[in-house]
């Protein structure tokens, strides 16, 4: 896993921070593109750590199933 790559925590919380100030309508133009430039990369972080665990559970699934057949 990448050190720059937050955990799925994280990213969640600082997503919920940028929607909260997107919507707070503070932000100049400027700003506001680049909240939501950064909402929208740590919403496919959010992703990937989802599919991953998705992944990972589909995976341990199939993996008992199989356990099941054989036995």
């Amino acid at each position: 896993m990448s050190e720059d790559r937050p955990s799925y925590e994280d990213a969640r919380e600082e997503l919920v921070d940028v929607v909260r100030r997107l919507e707070s309508g503070g932000a100049n133009l400027e700003d506001s593109l680049a909240l939501w430039e950064r909402g929208e990369k740590l919403a496919q972080i959010c992703q990937e750590w989802l599919d991953g665990a998705k992944k990972r559970l589909d995976a341990a699934v199939g993996a008992d199933e199989d356990d099941e057949d054989a036995g």
